[in-house]
């Protein structure tokens, strides 16, 4: 009863920050419009500070929470058939929520076309945005596979801490107790890390303050207006997203969906208002474990989800690229969409749950579809928006995703 108080009283005390950011940074927005703040950007550096701060603290844990977890994980599964078994389950699950999630978005595009009526130029490259190169599968596989543990942690790349990890864990399962000692302190220190998470967690609501600060003090209320077909039209997909999802999660675990549902809350909330679904990972484990799936299922599963199964962020690739394409009107066909969709797939695996992630992969699907890269100025002003979104999307859909994957092992409490 004093864990679900404590509970509600955080949840109120983001509303409470989110409230208060837009409150202040509307006041702020004014004063620098009307000139009454000469200098914006020293007024604002503290709260985009605020909010940096916490994402550095979350970033800081996130690769090496995944890799004691994943590797706790697949080695308490007991031999490399149950990793195969359990891991067979996991991928099918995220292949699928992929592909739904990006066909969506494709089919909710065409549908409303919110890029028809703005018949703009192809312009000439613009400086400043995320640029890559075309897709090139053979680098793409060369930057799954780790040069170095320490270098992919270092670098916070999640896909191939993922990678090490599963290695480890399996080897660690192969070879039975010689392991133990290896496994039980890297399970000690997973929670010396979920402990240090409770501490940062507690910054949680400064940093939201901060970020809703400078975001509406930035962009002004304007930035809620602006575009608002297509942040209205993205809303409506991430919702009929979310009925699927849950739909999903129905026909496995029944009404207790809705149980899971209020345990996400929170760590759905804080990736809402730090726009990174990374920053709710730790909090999302363990309140996944308090739903009550098995804890080995939970640090296996879900550090997967975070570089295989981002639902949100895969709808928003279909639906803005394809958004961008009109825009300029560039005529698609059927099959260029499919194929679209199916290196949308590839691509899209490994990218970090953080801010802005998603627009260098959809760079590089434009650069292959000769779209041009520039259209994602359009995009720039409402993403941290739109990124509030599907971060929070993310958590729900990994969190189904585990949810289901203990049902079908046993390990649903």
């Amino acid at each position: 009863m004093e864990q679900k108080k404590n509970s509600s009283r955080f949840t109120l005390y983001i509303l409470l920050a989110m409230a208060a950011g837009v409150g202040l940074g509307f006041i702020l927005n004014k004063n620098i419009e009307s000139k009454a703040i000469a200098t914006p950007d020293a007024v604002l550096q503290p709260f985009k500070l605020a909010a940096d701060v916490f994402l550095r603290l979350i970033k800081m844990i996130v690769a090496p929470l995944v890799f004691t977890t994943l590797v706790v994980g697949v080695a308490k599964q007991g031999s490399a058939k149950n990793v195969g078994r359990i891991g067979g389950k996991t991928m099918l699950w995220f292949f699928g929520g992929t592909f739904v999630s990006l066909f969506l978005g494709m089919v909710l595009v065409n549908f409303f076309k919110p890029g028809e009526n703005m018949h703009l130029a192809i312009p000439d490259a613009v400086a400043g945005l995320p640029t890559t190169g075309a897709i090139n599968l053979k680098d793409f596989i060369y930057h799954i596979f780790p040069t170095s543990i320490f270098d992919a942690m270092a670098k916070n790349e999640i896909l191939q801490v993922v990678v090490f990890s599963i290695f480890f864990g399996v080897a660690a399962a192969s070879i039975g107790e010689k392991a133990d000692i290896v496994v039980k302190m890297l399970d000690s220190a997973a929670h010396i890390i979920l402990k240090m998470t409770g501490f940062i967690m507690n910054l949680a609501p400064i940093a939201v303050f901060g970020a809703m600060t400078n975001v509406i003090a930035t962009q002004g209320l304007g930035i809620l207006a602006t575009f608002s077909k297509f942040i209205a039209e993205f809303y409506m997909g991430l919702l009929i997203l979310f009925c699927i999802l849950v739909g999903a999660g129905y026909l496995f675990i029944r009404k207790r969906v809705f149980t899971m549902l209020k345990h996400i809350k929170e760590p759905a909330l804080i990736a809402f208002s730090t726009n990174s679904s990374e920053a709710a990972f730790p909090k999302l484990m363990l309140e996944l474990e308090r739903f009550g799936c098995d804890e080995k299922i939970v640090s296996f599963v879900l550090p997967l989800g975070y570089s295989f199964n981002l639902d949100g962020s895969m709808m928003y690739m279909t639906f803005a690229s394809l958004f961008i394409a009109q825009t300029y009107g560039i005529h698609l066909d059927g099959a260029t969409q499919m194929s679209m969709l199916l290196v949308l797939m590839l691509t899209s695996k490994g990218i970090a749950g953080v801010p802005r992630a998603s627009l260098v992969v959809i760079a590089g699907t434009l650069a292959t579809f000769k779209i041009p890269e520039a259209g994602l100025a359009l995009l720039l002003g409402i993403d941290p928006l739109l990124d509030m979104g599907r971060a929070a999307m993310n958590v729900v859909g990994n969190s189904v995703a585990t949810a289901v994957v203990a049902k079908m092992e046993g390990g649903l409490k």
